[in-house]
């Protein structure tokens, strides 16, 4: 089994798998409004129904697992290809460890996360007496492995009723349609959601959020014009009064060099906390993978002025940078929740860093 999220239930609550008949779930209360003042639009879509317990799921709802991993090494591609050709026709010498830290830079690893890797290599090799370049390409994929396991961890829902996940990024790092995407694989799972279309500054996001909703056959809150701190509030306050499980706040794409526009994300940040102490529960980074080096120094930026809880690492397909994985696990390690390949709605799955790491060697 395998799971997309974990969902903590409150104590009382029996826990059970999706393969296990859940209780009959209770008649929902009355759904709360809005205040008027607001004046919200809402887009309305049938809620799916909440089911108690830890929800454990298959490896995906759309695909095998193993397709899943076949589509992120042909995505990882031309990383792993500079990397795997450094152990052809060559013998195990120091020669191997150059060509190899030049493979690995070039895979934007970062000096950092390089260095860390060839001295644990180096290692590994010595206790295991490798005499074969495959061997050592194999102890390679396991320092790899060890390396990103940190960042390996599940996105949890349900510690807080709703839910509250306040998404970042630069403009065209994927972030609206990886809330849709994430938006899917909740609904997947018997979470209600509701969307906060809180980027209200560029052009077609309310309307793309909006797309994504009807998909999904979840709600969104969303004001034309309005103010995005506005919105977020109003989607937080009537997630907790329609008894919502996750509210996902969208925002504007932002540059870290843009300090009064980062300022405008940490307003939004604060507001959030004004409809809910506790809130927001998760604060999410949505990063271009094939940025290498600047996807680092987004992570840095964004964690020092929001405090990051996880990532999602998009457009690793067709990228020869996919080593910027090891340079933030090095240098800020931020769980990397979920990682994309592509646009399609499978192409977005949970990080396995084991999976990953072969994936890069090719």
């Amino acid at each position: 089994m395998f799971s997309f999220f974990k969902k903590k239930a409150p104590p009382a609550a029996p826990i059970f798998t999706m393969g296990d008949a859940p209780p009959a779930p209770p008649a929902p209360a009355p759904a709360a409004q809005v205040p008027a003042a607001t004046s919200p639009e809402t887009i309305a879509a049938e809620p799916v129904d909440m089911r108690g317990g830890l929800a454990m799921l298959s490896p995906s709802p759309v695909q095998p697992r193993d397709r899943w991993v076949n589509r992120l090494r042909t995505g990882l591609q031309k990383t792993g290809a500079s990397i795997s050709q450094v152990f052809v026709g060559t013998k195990i010498d120091e020669h191997l460890y150059e060509e190899l830290e030049a493979a690995l830079l070039m895979a934007d690893t970062g000096v950092r996360a390089t260095e860390f890797l060839l001295e644990d290599l180096k290692r590994r090799v010595k206790e295991a007496k490798a005499t074969d370049p495959q061997q050592v390409k194999a102890l390679l994929a396991d320092a790899i492995t060890e390396l990103l396991q940190p960042l390996a961890k599940p996105l949890v829902v349900g510690e807080h009723t709703p839910t509250v996940i306040m998404v970042v990024g630069v403009n065209g790092a994927g972030k609206t349609t990886s809330i849709g995407k994430l938006t899917r694989h909740l609904a997947d799972a018997d979470q209600r959601v509701l969307l906060a279309a809180a980027d209200t500054f560029r052009a077609a996001a309310r309307e793309q959020l909006a797309v994504w909703a009807d998909r999904n056959k979840v709600e969104i809150i969303s004001q034309e014009g309005a103010d995005p701190a506005a919105v977020a509030f109003d989607a937080v306050s009537a997630g907790k009064a329609r008894g919502r499980d996750v509210v996902i706040a969208d925002t504007a794409g932002r540059l870290p060099t843009q300090l009064h526009l980062m300022e405008e994300l940490k307003k939004i940040r604060r507001v959030i906390a004004k409809a809910d102490a506790t809130a927001p529960h998760e604060v999410l980074l949505v990063v271009d993978g094939n940025t290498g080096q600047n996807a680092l120094t987004q992570v840095k930026a964004f964690d020092d002025a929001l405090k990051l809880t996880g990532l999602i690492v998009t457009k690793l397909d067709g990228t020869a940078k996919g080593g910027v994985l090891a340079a933030i696990a090095r240098e800020r390690p931020v769980p990397v929740y979920f990682i994309g390949v592509g646009e399609k709605l499978e192409d977005l799955e949970t990080f396995d860093a084991r999976e990953f790491a072969q994936a890069l060697l090719g």
